[in-house]
């Protein structure tokens, strides 16, 4: 089971103009992520994602280009189920023999950013070769299955007030979601506006459905602290990404002048990070991104964080295939885990790169019970969508 041959793509999918969608992001005209390929020597085949852009859109060429030319040509050779020592040896670079011998982390300079947008990829294609070559899917090579479907919540809401409640109902009329979360924020100018839409949302869908809003890190701490006092009567599930996430001291205060739930964590990489937001007491949901924090293995030291800290985890999963799938084993085996979270704006990277259908029925996701990841991407997509392939 030796590494092979590694590549990646960097898979730009058009979405059609009916389907867009306007943010603080800008007009999301398509839907773009990092793909890599693993092959070992016996022919398996693993599936990984990196990320390192805003949104579901952005620019790719420098990230494919790491893991083709610096990062792939490190992993041939080595056995594929080394998958805690490879994430070590790209982590620590050229210290990374010496980090080993001496038992503690002496990371790269570029120690985050690109660099681990990279060992998320390789680290999620691992896990899912692994799980191939056992015949097992990962959930079980992460100690177990809590459930067997997942309880989701469905992901969009960009509306104006007019008709942001006809666009959540849609959502749970399609399937049978008992949560939903909107987009707030410099997307709308002033708090007041984005308050006005939450008021009408949440009139909308009534009492039993929980709403949970998504800053996307725009409002200053006072800014934000207002939006919340607007809001107190909307009895909101949870905050994301209020302001920054550089500014941790101004989360950790937020979270202590309000009653809204605070979640953070798609734009934070390692446990290092998520440390720092447990002791500061800055969050009460963790929300790492697979393709991003640092893959599966580090998805799931961070969960061990949130349940020390009695926290509550929610990978963000706005995303591709490999790492929605990478999410659903993360959620299905820690413990700290609540819900999935399943995009409801066009997402091609899910749906139609894979020859499996992804549904929610009833609120609820299935968990995967195919060896690896779970899913089969359909290549001749991938080619016509490949850039520079």
């Amino acid at each position: 089971m030796r590494i092979k041959s590694v590549r990646a793509w960097w898979v730009r999918i058009p979405i059609e103009t009916s389907r867009q969608h306007r943010s603080d992001f800008g007009q999301v005209r398509t839907f773009d992520a990092a793909i890599l390929r693993i092959e070992t020597d016996d022919g398996l085949v693993g599936w990984g994602e990196g990320k390192n852009a805003a949104g579901s859109a952005g620019d790719y060429g420098a990230l494919v280009h790491m893991l083709n030319q610096e990062v792939g040509p490190q992993l041939v050779g080595m056995h594929a189920g080394d998958i805690g020592v490879i994430w070590e040896m790209l982590y620590n670079g050229v210290r990374s023999d010496l980090a080993a011998r001496e038992g503690h982390a002496m990371p790269q300079m570029a120690r985050r950013g690109m660099t681990i947008a990279a060992i998320s990829a390789v680290d999620i294609a691992l896990w899912d070769i692994l799980g191939k070559s056992l015949g097992v899917p990962v959930w079980r090579l992460l100690g177990g299955r809590k459930l067997e479907r997942m309880p989701a919540y469905a992901s969009g809401g960009w509306a104006p007030a007019e008709t942001i409640g006809g666009q959540l109902r849609s959502y749970i009329d399609q399937g049978g979601f008992k949560a939903v979360k909107m987009r707030v924020g410099a997307m709308d100018g002033a708090p007041h506006v984005s308050a006005a839409r939450v008021k009408a949302a949440r009139a909308a869908i009534g009492p039993d459905i929980e709403l949970a809003v998504d800053a996307h890190g725009t409002y200053t701490v006072a800014g934000a602290r207002r939006f919340v006092q607007m809001v107190e009567d909307c009895d909101l599930a949870w905050f994301e990404e209020p302001i920054i996430a550089d500014d941790k001291p101004g989360m950790a205060e937020l979270r202590a002048s309000g009653n809204v739930p605070v979640s953070t964590g798609e734009s934070e990489a390692t446990r290092y990070a998520f440390r720092d937001l447990a002791v500061l007491r800055a969050a009460d949901i963790f929300q790492p991104d697979p393709a991003f924090c640092g893959g599966i293995s580090e998805a799931m030291k961070i969960g061990a964080i949130a349940s020390a800290f009695n926290l509550r985890l929610a990978p963000h999963l706005w995303a591709g295939a490999p790492c929605f799938f990478a999410g659903l084993h993360i959620c299905a085996a820690s413990p700290a885990s609540f819900t999935v979270e399943y995009s409801l704006g066009a997402n091609p990277m899910i749906h139609d790169l894979v020859e499996d259908k992804i549904e929610v029925r009833d609120g609820l996701i299935a968990i995967p019970e195919k060896p690896g990841l779970g899913f089969t991407v359909s290549e001749k997509f991938l080619e016509a969508h490949a850039q520079g392939a």
